[in-house]
């Protein structure tokens, strides 16, 4: 789902040292398409199931609230969004109009919803199929990673438990940009901390909100959906998982948009 912002805070982005910013413009290699630049990898329900984790939070959120558990549409529409946008759909299906929400009650549980999920987060999150070795090979190919998330920064930290904070160059999260997904922001962010034009990269995503996002930045975007379809696009190649999917995989789905082969 990917909170926008908590109430409290807005940080900065991470960027690591190491001369990233300064990686030469890829060059083909016996004919062969190089790799992207940069990899810019969404994180919740990309590289983590964690939204089977929103949806016990949520539901949760829903029983304080007074109600029954999401629909299946209304837990479709929160994918991918920002955590106040989950909180606005959770008060409208307990039948209160979120517009009429006293601003303190909102808050506070936006603030609840925060808490509860960061106590999930912190018993553990499950890989999505394919995205631990494909972490591992990109490290090992020297081809730099960025996580662009909506999350924000405190559960993200969390979650680095699990994904590793050694294999991303750059975290971007959604309190630190000005517009979260589906605005391009996030994207372009990391590009910027990458020190390279959004074109040269791929972006990884699950979700229809993420993919316009990166879209929108100007990425070619692997579509590898989790929840829910996602439509096609001009910039966007899907596939079914990330299993066995290899550097010279991404080289060839990059340069399939950016270098399309002639009719």
């Amino acid at each position: 789902m990917g909170p926008e912002s908590h109430p409290e805070s807005r940080t900065d982005s991470h960027a690591r040292t190491g001369g990233v910013a300064d990686a030469a413009p890829p060059v083909r290699v016996g004919g062969a398409p190089a790799p992207p630049a940069a990899v810019l990898l969404d994180m919740d329900g990309t590289l983590i199931d964690s939204e089977k984790v929103w949806d016990r939070s949520l539901d949760e959120l829903m029983g304080r609230l007074g109600a029954g558990p999401l629909s299946t549409g209304a837990r479709q529409e929160s994918i991918g969004g920002s955590l106040w946008s989950s909180v606005r759909i959770c008060f409208r299906e307990a039948g209160r109009d979120p517009s009429t929400v006293p601003e303190a009650e909102m808050a506070a549980a936006g603030e609840w919803l925060f808490t509860r999920t960061g106590e999930l987060f912190g018993e553990g999150l499950p890989w999505r199929p394919g995205a631990r070795e494909l972490l591992g090979s990109l490290r090992a190919a020297g081809v730099p990673a960025a996580l662009v998330t909506n999350t924000i920064r405190s559960l993200v930290e969390l979650a680095l438990d699990t994904l590793g904070r050694e294999n991303f160059a750059a975290t971007v999260c959604g309190d630190e940009v000005g517009l979260p997904k589906p605005a391009p922001d996030p994207y372009l962010r990391a590009a910027d901390l990458l020190g390279l034009d959004p074109a040269r990269c791929l972006a990884v995503e699950d979700s229809p909100t993420g993919a316009v996002s990166a879209e929108d930045a100007g990425c070619v975007v692997l579509v590898v959906p989790c929840e829910i379809p996602v439509p096609g696009g001009p910039r966007r190649v899907h596939r079914e998982s990330l299993t066995g999917v290899t550097l010279s995989d991404l080289a060839r789905i990059h340069a399939s948009v950016m270098s399309p082969a002639p009719p």
